[in-house]
């Protein structure tokens, strides 16, 4: 009966095609007979998901131009119908493109592969531009693209994924003369409080689109400076067209913007999911998809990963550089880059071919790098100073020197981003349990394999605790977001360090009193390594604390903080850090804090810490102790 219902809306909805056409009857009929609204396919194809508060599918896509049926966003039935009558459909002759089988072209392949089409009974329409945009492409591979995360751009906080369309004409050197295909927000918001706080409500919409994969390389690598992953996939050459057919489907389609979850890598994975219906990639992501994370469930789908490529940003590149020359080589790197002057050239001639040749290959990446930065350090003449830096550097008889050593560790190799902690610990004498729960992404004494060196991202970090002779559970502490970059200073990159943690977290604001206690804290400051790899850090910090037992109902305060973070061994990380806050305006009072601790990684998915610290505030002194088991997955 229902079914019969919705074939009678189709023939509402579409009569001047469809009324008396008994082809469409057979095929509508043959499409309900053998299930396909309920097949895989068809579910990926116009992105269904089972609703999340009440019984039913409804789809990911927000645009009402992407389904046929009036209810064909919560009606996978109704779509398939509406669609097949939209196939019968008179051409538009002013442009035949715009004809359903043209604008739902893998919906009309799939459903030709299952119903056997007549074309006879069923004139296929010309795609032509469709098949010049195909054929200009040329596919022959696809690549996973994963830029590594970028703390500067809120958009970028966990790293980006995009699709690079390898062509049969192309090989490694033209490899940047390829597309690529992104899923982005469209936005040109550079706020980025405004960004985070749209992009988490679905402020943005969300579109696909196809652009020049060396733009992409140029953003993500030199101005961003971030390090490029490409995953290699073993699609073959059917699969490679379902997802360039799905591609063009997707192209105008609107899907609302998500951060956590409907975000650049969740909908690239829609692709994957298009090409190759039985990996369902996506169904594995049903509240949050982590890009590190979907290129994870990539790599390790059997068959699917062919082969990586390692593309190291231009910081990482002047890094290792710095690394092979002595500091004095550095030094006059800096100064030609900056200054052709007799004294520079004397002294540059002065050194052997290969040395001289080092220090050219430095100072010419140097100031490039200070230009994409938008520095100019000579204005108008960086242009031309960096073209004679290569005119000299090309005179010399020298092999260019060797790029950065692809990590041992690639990123789907790190730690899974979820974290469970069971803890036992005493505070003041007291004894306690913890269970702490952190749902993304790293952090500081996280086994750092895998994952950017001095960068800590978290949200929604919960320590939930029961106290000897306490009163039941209880949140201990809640870190809703808590970004910490601390980028090292060397002599050619010179970045600030910073760290931003909104929450709330208990404290002894009285003998007997030990509220929750809500806080914003932020820092600045300054990093740098020395020659062991330790992290040195050294901050000004300032909290703001608000709870109605404060006196005025806030307390404000700044001080120094500083620490150092280093590797006894590849396992074991220590962690040494103090500051001291003076609350100047609302409750005055001061606070110090000094902290020790350490984490031993036992596997990928195993850790344990030991934390010791020492608080004073209010006039109050806790010293407390943890022992945790970590969980990653």
């Amino acid at each position: 009966m229902q079914r019969c219902l919705r074939w009678l809306m189709v023939l509402w909805c579409v009569p001047a095609f469809a009324a008396g056409d008994d082809y469409l009857v057979e095929l509508v009929a043959a499409a309900h007979a053998n299930g396909l609204a309920e097949r895989q396919e068809w579910r990926t194809l116009v992105h269904y998901k089972p609703r999340l508060a009440h019984p039913g599918l409804e789809s990911q896509a927000d645009d009402q131009a992407f389904f046929n049926a009036p209810d064909g966003k919560t009606n996978p039935y109704a779509e398939l119908d509406a669609t097949l009558a939209s196939f019968f459909s008179a051409p538009d002759e002013a442009d035949k493109d715009r004809h359903p089988q043209c604008r739902f072209i893998a919906r009309y392949h799939w459903l030709k592969q299952e119903l056997g089409f007549d074309s006879r009974r069923l004139i296929e329409q010309p795609c032509k531009r469709f098949n010049d945009w195909r054929t200009a492409l040329n596919p022959q591979r696809i690549t996973l693209v994963f830029p590594a995360a970028y703390l500067n751009n809120p958009a970028s906080l966990y790293g980006h994924t995009l699709l690079r369309v390898d062509a049969r004409t192309q090989d490694e050197r033209t490899r940047l003369l390829a597309y690529s295909i992104s899923y982005a927000a469209a936005t040109s918001d550079t706020n980025g409080i405004l960004f985070a706080v749209k992009g988490l409500f679905g402020g943005y919409a969300g579109l696909f689109s196809l652009s020049p994969y060396y733009a992409k390389v140029t953003e993500y690598n030199d101005l961003e400076n971030r390090d490029i992953w490409e995953y290699e996939l073993n699609f073959t050459e059917a699969e490679i067209d379902r997802l360039l057919m799905h591609v063009w489907e997707l192209g105008p389609v609107r899907f609302d913007y998500y951060f956590f979850d409907e975000n650049c890598a969740y909908h690239l994975l829609s692709l994957f999911d298009a090409a190759r219906p039985s990996l369902r990639l996506t169904d594995r992501f049903p509240l949050w998809a982590i890009p590190a994370d979907t290129v994870r469930v990539v790599a390790e789908e059997p068959t699917l990963l062919r082969a990586t490529t390692y593309r190291p940003a231009r910081s990482t590149v002047l890094r290792y550089r710095q690394r092979q020359m002595p500091a004095d080589h550095i030094r006059l790197a800096t100064a030609i880059a900056l200054e052709d002057s007799e004294d520079n050239q004397r002294r540059l001639a002065a050194l052997p071919e290969p040395q001289r040749a080092r220090v050219l290959e430095v100072a010419f990446e140097y100031l490039d790098y200070e230009r994409l930065r938008g520095r100019m350090p000579l204005g108008n003449r960086t242009g031309a100073r960096l073209h004679e830096l290569l005119l000299a550097r090309s005179r010399l008889d020298v092999p260019n020197a060797e790029a950065p050593p692809t990590p041992a560790v690639r990123p789907d190799q790190g730690h899974n981003s979820a974290r469970v902690s069971a803890a036992l610990g005493r505070q003041n004498g007291r004894t306690f349990e913890e269970l702490r729960l952190r749902p993304v992404y790293h952090d500081l004494l996280d086994p750092q394999a895998g994952y950017n060196g001095g960068a800590e991202i978290e949200f929604f970090d919960t320590v939930l605790r029961h106290r000897q002779g306490g009163d039941g559970l209880r949140l201990e502490r809640l870190d809703v977001i808590d970004i910490v970059s601390m980028s090292a200073r060397d002599d050619l990159l010179k970045p600030l360090s910073w760290r931003l943690n909104l929450g709330a977290a208990r404290k002894r604001v009285a003998s007997e009193l030990n509220p929750l206690v809500t806080h914003a804290k932020g820092s600045v400051g300054f990093s740098a390594e020395d020659r062991w790899g330790s992290l040195w850090y050294a901050l000004l910090e300032s909290e703001l604390d608000v709870h109605r037992h404060l006196e005025r109902g806030y307390a404000l305060g700044a001080g120094p903080g500083a620490g150092v973070l280093f590797d006894v061994t590849p396992r074991w990380r220590i962690q040494l850090e103090g500051r001291a806050l003076r609350y100047g305006l609302g409750d005055v009072h001061s606070g110090s804090e000094l902290m020790l601790n350490q984490r031993v990684t036992l596997d990928r998915h195993n850790a344990l810490r030991l934390e010791f610290s020492q608080r004073r505030e209010f006039d109050q002194s806790t010293r407390e102790g943890v022992l945790s088991w970590s969980v990653y997955f």
